[in-house]
């Protein structure tokens, strides 16, 4: 399938949102929440101008799913980009084309694409920032065989769920590593 018929294919945001059970609370919240920065609006209007349109993949499971979906639908709306949502789990015939380090179908992956349904860049799973504070994390992990590891690892999605749903400056990373993208691969 071409990614014009992959975004075709794909639920409207408030589909998404609707469908949510896991983490709909959480990224309404973030939704709510999160704002543009008032000096950015300007330079996320120019991006307007060139049509761009989104495919994001994601589960309503993910954490970071949770956290970058809201901030790239407020970042979508201030540029005009329609944003389609593709379930990881029924489409690996897509992810599997996106691999984090050719090898781990990490979600959420955005696939920014033109009006003729070209990719023109791609953004995910992780701003930088919040790739340390997880890679951070799983290394206080005991090991995979670990008796203790299941209950540390629920602590610890449990630590990151409250830090992604409560600290604007993860937000406000995710953000600028979203802007940032773009405006190196579309404006310059």
């Amino acid at each position: 399938m071409t990614l014009q018929e992959w975004f075709n294919k794909g639920m409207s945001s408030s589909e998404y949102l609707e469908y949510m059970k896991t983490h709909r609370e959480n990224t309404l919240s973030i939704l709510n929440k999160f704002t543009i920065p008032e000096e950015d609006k300007d330079v996320l209007k120019s991006l307007a101008g060139h049509s761009l349109r989104v495919i994001a993949l994601t589960e309503d499971w993910c954490g970071d799913a949770m956290l970058n979906i809201p901030i790239l639908l407020k970042l979508a709306e201030e540029a005009d980009m329609e944003v389609k949502m593709i379930l990881r789990d029924e489409n690996l015939e897509l992810i599997d084309q996106y691999l984090t380090n050719g090898t781990s179908r990490a979600i959420p992956i955005f696939i920014f694409i033109d009006g003729e349904g070209e990719e023109k860049t791609v953004w995910g799973p992780r701003a930088p920032m919040v790739k340390k504070i997880v890679d951070d994390e799983r290394a206080k992990l005991p090991p995979k065989d670990h008796e203790e590891f299941p209950e540390k690892q629920k602590e610890m999605i449990a630590r990151l769920t409250t830090q992604y749903t409560s600290d604007k400056n993860i937000w406000n990373e995710v953000y600028e590593s979203l802007k940032t993208t773009l405006v190196q691969k579309i404006l310059m």
